[in-house]
């Protein structure tokens, strides 16, 4: 994914990557009937702690466990999305909802349907929180 610049000097990024979900998305005829295969990446930004010890606790942190979550339980298994952009929206919307300590958030996805030669054809969405 791409690299993120922040005005911050510290900061701590999470990330899962390559996560495969089959999700009800396209706006044509064969795609709105089954769900489209898609690869889904996922990166949060949070403010760094001065320095993590060995006993420092998740509390400081964040768990990477909630990005997999929203790219995959929390998306809406029987709705249809017609653009992957808005499937990208509702996952950056669910990790600002998980932790307020999130400053950004960015979510690649490639529809893996549309590959002939094995190109990754698909979007990246980034936000900051407001």
């Amino acid at each position: 994914m791409a690299a993120y610049r922040t005005s911050e000097e510290n900061f701590l990024a999470l990330e899962v990557e390559d996560l495969h979900v089959d999700i009800l998305t396209g706006i044509y005829s064969e795609e709105t009937h089954l769900p489209q295969p898609l690869k889904i990446s996922v990166r949060a930004l949070i403010a760094q702690e001065p320095h993590y010890d060995s006993d420092t606790p998740l509390s400081r942190s964040k768990n990477y466990m909630d990005l997999k979550h929203a790219a995959t339980d929390a998306l809406p298994k029987d709705r249809h999305f017609k653009l992957i952009e808005a499937v990208a929206d509702h996952i950056i919307d669910t990790v600002f909802l998980q932790d307020g300590k999130v400053r950004h958030v960015e979510v690649k996805i490639v529809k893996l349907a549309l590959s002939e030669n094995g190109e990754s054809i698909g979007v990246t969405m980034a936000r900051g929180r407001g």
